[in-house]
């Protein structure tokens, strides 16, 4: 499939310049992986691997609905001290933290002052090939899948740009067939792990996050090299749980556009907890699901917590 596109997806029809017949918002396969026709383009996004990478450069990587707008949140606080004051003055944490790969990003990164943060949900492939010179910073979120299913299904369902699932069965099905705008968690997680020691890389979980968010918060402020006080830690803390950042629009995502998000249909930030997927799976689909992962992590040493009794 390298360097070809395919669409693999529906949604609401409309013509292209050349007057042809497409999908607005339909996914599409390029160099195997899963992108979204209207939001991506796949010359822009090839072009990033070339792109000159600064040693202040940090990217957020994640496969979607990982805790991507969560690091968004602390690494903005990180930056601003604890403030809070700054988020609430400016507009969405997106406009602050943009998406690498969609559309007309790009050239904004080139110029934009330094220190330039980035989010992503691109494989290790994609992304700037000056990062295996150990140039910038990458900030990986894992979360267990189980729960990413879930909450992606969720996001479904009020995303515009994503085509609404019939139900859960359905939705289950095309994750598992790696149907879905990301394509497979598994080849996302492994060709990002598999780099780990090529790059500047600090890679968390989720659940880690949500075990002790204080220790999680250290951890990153000592990757990105700040020097924050006791008081200004708090802050970030206290401004980056689940519930305060649902009071903040500019970080849950209330004020992105209508045209993307249908927010009378649900929200970025739902429940923000581990182990929602027994709330969801059948007896069926987990032994599914752990077949797969088993057979497909057999030999990345990653283990993830999957319900929040496991947490001690």
């Amino acid at each position: 499939m390298s360097g070809g596109s395919q669409s693999a997806g529906s949604s609401a029809a409309v013509m292209d310049v050349n007057g042809v017949h497409t999908q607005d918002n339909e996914l599409f396969l390029h160099r195997g992986f899963k992108l979204i026709r209207g939001i991506h383009d796949p010359d822009d996004v090839d072009q990033i691997y070339d792109l000159e990478i600064r040693d202040s450069d940090v990217f957020v990587v994640t496969y979607p609905k990982s805790g991507t707008i969560w690091m968004q949140q602390i690494l903005l606080l990180i930056e601003a001290k604890g403030d809070v004051s700054f988020i609430s003055q400016a507009g969405n944490n997106s406009d602050l933290v943009p998406w690498m790969e969609v559309k007309g990003t790009r050239e904004a990164f080139i110029t934009a002052p330094s220190p330039r943060f980035r989010v992503s949900h691109l494989q290790y492939k994609f992304m700037p090939a000056a990062l295996s010179k150990r140039k910038g910073k990458v900030i990986y979120v894992a979360r267990n899948p189980k729960d990413v299913l879930v909450s992606y299904f969720y996001f479904h369902k009020f995303a515009n740009m994503l085509e609404t699932p019939k139900d859960f069965n359905d939705f289950f099905e095309k994750f598992m067939m790696d149907r879905v705008f990301g394509g497979s968690w598994f080849e996302h997680i492994k060709t990002w792990y598999s780099h780990l020691d090529d790059i500047n890389v600090l890679f968390i979980t989720y659940e880690e996050m949500i075990r002790d968010l204080s220790s999680a918060v250290r951890r990153i402020t000592s990757f990105l090299g700040k020097d924050l006080t006791e008081e200004q830690l708090a802050n970030v803390v206290k401004h980056s749980t689940f519930k305060n950042m649902k009071k903040i629009p500019q970080a849950s995502y209330e004020k992105v556009s209508g045209d993307l998000l249908n927010h009378s249909q649900g929200g970025f930030m739902r429940k923000g907890t581990i182990g929602d997927w027994k709330n969801h799976f059948t007896v069926a689909q987990s032994e599914q699901f752990d077949e797969v992962f088993h057979r497909e992590m057999q030999d990345f040493p990653l283990s993830f917590i999957w319900d929040m009794r496991d947490i001690k």
